[in-house]
């Protein structure tokens, strides 16, 4: 299925990287494994939990950049090991990417039983959060300061 998002990019100004990520998904650029969960555990928290079984924790490398969260899996695939009649379990390497919203960053990551956990949060700076206004009855500020020092001095 191709979606041409083109009209939409005419008309539209900073949203270049949502249709890229719709583009790239359309293509099938997503590879299936290692599977995973995408939780919402509050407003705020995230989890996500890949099967990432006969890995290691120092065969898992994340790492995390502005709106980019890589999670990548190496495996020494010249390794001395047992002559396997039949293998069943995948045990190759990988590389996951999972594209960030703004203020999401990585919290925690967990490795356990074979599954790697790791946890988001969303924190919104002060600054970006909105604000109540409170509304005062009078004049406004700027009409006060514009008149002569004699009326305000009278009112």
């Amino acid at each position: 299925m191709r979606f041409d998002l083109t009209p939409y990019r005419r008309s539209t100004i900073g949203f270049d990287r949502l249709f890229d990520m719709i583009e790239a998904n359309a293509r099938g650029a997503s590879e299936n494994y290692p599977p995973f969960n995408l939780e919402r555990i509050a407003d705020d928290r995230y989890r996500i939990t890949l099967a990432v079984a006969g890995f290691s924790r120092d065969e898992v490398e994340i790492t995390a950049q502005q709106n980019l969260l890589l999670v990548a899996g190496r495996k020494d695939d010249k390794a001395e090991g047992p002559s396997f009649l039949h293998v069943g379990i995948a045990n190759r390497s990988f590389e996951r990417r999972f594209e960030l919203a703004d203020f999401v960053f990585v919290e925690d990551a967990r490795l356990n039983d074979g599954l790697l956990v790791i946890d988001l949060v969303r924190e919104v700076p002060e600054a970006m959060k909105p604000k109540k206004i409170a509304v005062r009855t009078g004049a406004p500020l700027a009409a006060v300061e514009n008149e002569p020092a004699g009326e305000a001095q009278a009112a």
